[in-house]
């Protein structure tokens, strides 16, 4: 869809290429004399229709990568760092110092959002905003977290000082779906508990960052924070293969984990904290509410075009329901407003990856020679950036759309007499991350919630699926995650229980007191933040 760069709001409008031309290893902003890449949106800025060269980044190797994990490595010290040691309430210090610093970037932030992967302004805006919202949430969990261990414990004799220490040197990957708020779940609550980091950010929405690495720079000591560009085999890969790195922490594909893991000599000792793919299904029984259930779907297959983990890919309506269903269904779809990040009320934006039409296109193609048709008019029609929703119906297993994790528009539909059919493909599924469940009666939906819950990690009832609040937990069975991300839970996910024991004798019990009198250990303290 060609836009002119007069309805562009002028506080959108690209007026300058970012060329990022700095990158952060032990404190210091270096500067890229080497090869780059071209960051290109696929929004047009011009009258006929033309991708956007947003500008360039940094196309770093092997010998980037190995002097950020120098400088991570050299942070932890073997555990005797500045930061890994360093008492729980000046860490928090520096990251209130960062999240205030960050508050102030976010017009460009965002601005940077809408271009890099089409992301509408209010979801834009909300990332940004709950991304803040986050990391002063895990700001608080972390001091009641501290407060819950500022004590002694007795047990048989023994006493003993528990705490969660760092796990070391942690690798973060995030995804360019949320280039931000998910990145961030992973890299704030790895930082604050004391482990030291290397992040590379996604293919898409990579530019966004650049505006923060100032910020990351005055707020930690050197090495804690090392952010580098590229390809992840060109970065990632080596710096696993050292056997250095003690967390692999990535959202994106199983394969790309999998590939990462095997590289690690060690992988015993790797610790895992992974979000992955899922094919989310939602279950519409016969008495559900379809007023409710269609806006719920289309929310769910649709926020954001589709490309979420937490997005419903795959939905069964009871056979009794079907075609009223998929009429109103197919309707309200081409009923959505498509256009750019900013205009007024849009639903579908322009797609960020440039071959994500044609992939749609096949698995359309695929699925239409195997008995499918798109029932909604506007379905599978192509714009120079975007590819109109399709309903798809009758969906069968041997269909690519059934099986793969589409990650973009296109709904498959199924129907269903016996729920047992839609339970028996949950249980096959090689994804267990979440659920939509739509009905009303009780006693229909008992058994199936106490079923559904032992297969995937959320049930949501007559609400589409998705990751908030940060507080719940967010994680999935099988391939679709690996340890939980919430508030709460990231902080124990990127740390492990450790302590001070001694028998009660009185040498122990005056040396301890002594401890704590003189404040020079920062573990060992009873010291209660406010």
């Amino acid at each position: 869809m060609p836009t002119t760069k007069t309805r562009i709001p002028e506080a959108f409008q690209i007026t300058q290429e970012i060329h990022q031309k700095t990158y952060l290893v032990n404190g210091e902003l270096r500067k890229w004399e080497g090869n780059t890449t071209p960051v290109v949106s696929t929004i047009s800025s011009t009258q006929d229709y033309a991708p956007t060269t947003l500008g360039s980044i940094p196309d770093m190797g092997e010998p980037e990568a190995m002097e950020a994990l120098d400088a991570a490595l050299a942070a932890y010290d073997k555990g005797q760092g500045v930061w890994p040691t360093m008492k729980v309430k000046d860490r928090i210090e520096c990251m209130e110092s960062f999240v205030k610093k960050m508050e102030q970037k976010r017009e460009e932030v965002v601005k940077l959002l809408m271009w890099e992967i089409g992301k509408s302004q209010p979801d834009s805006y909300k990332e940004f905003d709950r991304t803040v919202e986050y990391i002063y949430d895990t700001i608080e969990e972390y001091k009641q977290l501290d407060r819950d261990s500022a004590k002694f414990e007795k047990n048989s004799g023994v006493y003993a000082h528990i705490r969660r220490g760092p796990l070391g040197v942690v690798l973060c990957l995030g995804p360019y779906n949320y280039p931000l708020n998910e990145t961030f779940a992973l890299l704030i609550p790895a930082i604050i508990m004391g482990n030291t980091t290397i992040f590379k950010p996604a293919k898409h929405g990579v530019l966004l960052i650049t505006p923060l690495l100032e910020a990351f720079k005055s707020s930690f000591p050197k090495g804690v924070v090392n952010i580098l560009f590229g390809r992840g085999r060109a970065v990632a890969a080596p710096i696993m293969k050292t056997g250095k790195v003690d967390v692999l922490a990535l959202i994106g594909n199983s394969k790309s984990a999998n590939a990462l893991q095997e590289q690690h000599p060690k992988s015993n000792r790797l610790r895992l904290v992974l979000g992955l793919e899922a094919k989310n299904p939602a279950i519409v029984l016969p008495d559900a509410d379809l007023d409710l259930t269609i806006n719920e779907c289309i929310a769910g297959t649709l926020s954001f075009n589709g490309q979420r983990c937490t997005a419903l890919k795959v939905v069964y309506v009871h056979e009794d329901i079907r075609e009223e269903f998929l009429k109103r269904f197919s309707e309200k779809v081409d009923a959505l407003k498509f256009g750019n990040p900013w205009d007024e009320g849009v639903s579908l934006t322009p797609l960020p990856e440039p071959g994500k039409p044609a992939y749609i296109q096949e698995l359309l193609d695929d699925a239409k020679t195997k008995g499918a048709k798109v029932l909604n008019k506007k379905g599978g029609k192509h714009f120079d950036n975007y590819i109109w929703p399709a309903v798809l119906y009758p969906v069968s297993k041997d269909m690519r759309v059934y099986e793969e994790e589409q990650f973009g528009p296109v709904i498959p539909v199924l129907s269903f007499k016996d729920i047992e059919e839609p339970l028996d493909d949950m249980a096959e599924s090689n994804y267990g991350q979440q659920v939509s469940l739509f009905g009303k009666d009780v006693y229909t939906l008992s058994p199936l919630i106490d079923s559904l819950a032992n297969l995937v990690c959320r049930v949501n009832l007559n609400s589409s699926c998705q990751r908030g609040p940060d507080v719940y937990p967010f994680t999935g069975r099988k391939d679709s995650a690996q340890a939980t991300l919430s508030v709460h839970d990231a902080l124990r996910s990127f740390s492990i229980r450790t302590f001070v024991a001694f028998k009660d004798n009185d040498i122990n019990n005056e040396t301890i007191e002594q401890l704590l009198e003189a404040k020079v250990s920062n573990f060992l303290s009873t010291d209660y933040i406010l």
